[in-house]
């Protein structure tokens, strides 16, 4: 259960951050799009690790 709740929870945030950056014109920094990138990465290893 925690394992999924971490999953759709990256899902959100990085698909609630990527819809502000392509919509509502927010910011495209490398910084943010590297931390996205982190949150997607971590989401990922955690469904290879469980």
């Amino acid at each position: 259960m925690g394992t999924a709740y971490g999953i759709w929870s990256g899902i959100g945030t990085v698909g609630g951050a990527l819809i502000g950056m392509f919509f509502f014109g927010e910011s495209k920094d490398w910084r943010c799009v590297l931390f996205i990138a982190m949150v997607l990465g971590a989401a990922i290893g955690l469904k290879l690790l469980s």
